[in-house]
């Protein structure tokens, strides 16, 4: 058995090789060549009664422009709980990545075809993935409330940034929208999206619907 940095023989407390000596001696051992190959291993499994789910929220403040019909994110504001966190840059990293994915469904990335069929989205000149000053202003809280259901005490990070800017971002605007009765029900909320849910409405600016007429 495995105590102290130790090889002890079980029942024979007196007797006792460090472990770091039968590591030495493993490389040379004909025996765990033939086995696979020299060297000292451990392999464990550890399989949870269940799995575990990460908790976040996040917040946005959105401008809409009535006259463009256009979106400005002023802010975004997300809380996290991934359990113990393991690489506190790496979970902070994966955030914004995640964020900056979820604004890009938000507000423009969406597969569209012609009557035929044909993708008229195919290129990054048409699909408009976010850059760099499309991001709002990030303030990130983490939780790290350590799980119960595992020894490391973590729980996950990897979806927590992308699943919800399309949301916050629809009701934000949706929100802003409400005197005049708009209702977002799907992600991307374009510019030309806002404005055929505004004319659906029969409620829009009085100067866009001037320009419109």
């Amino acid at each position: 058995m495995l105590a102290d940095g130790h090889v002890h023989v079980r029942g024979v407390p007196g007797k006792s090789v460090p472990l770091g000596q039968v590591a030495r001696a493993a490389v040379r051992s004909r025996a765990v060549a033939e086995a696979g190959g020299p060297g000292l291993s451990a392999c464990a499994f550890f399989y949870p009664d269940t799995v575990t789910w990460a908790f976040g929220v996040q917040g946005v403040v959105v401008e809409v422009d009535l006259e463009a019909c256009a979106m400005s994110l002023l802010t975004l504001a997300a809380m996290h709980d991934c359990g113990r966190p393991i690489n506190p840059v790496i979970v902070e990293g994966q955030l914004h990545g995640g964020i900056a994915q979820g604004l890009g469904s938000a507000l423009g990335e969406c597969m569209i075809y012609d009557d035929a069929g044909q993708l008229l989205t195919g290129t990054l000149m048409d699909y408009p993935m976010p850059r760099a000053d499309d991001m709002p202003p990030l303030a990130i809280v983490h939780v790290d409330f350590p799980s119960a259901i595992n020894p490391l005490g973590i729980k996950g990070v990897g979806e927590s940034g992308v699943i919800s800017p399309a949301a916050a971002v629809a009701n934000a605007v949706e929100d802003a929208l409400a005197d005049y009765g708009v209702e977002i029900d799907r992600p991307p909320v374009t510019s030309a999206r806002v404005f055929e849910l505004l004319r659906a409405a029969g409620r829009w600016p009085a100067r866009t619907r001037e320009t419109t007429s």
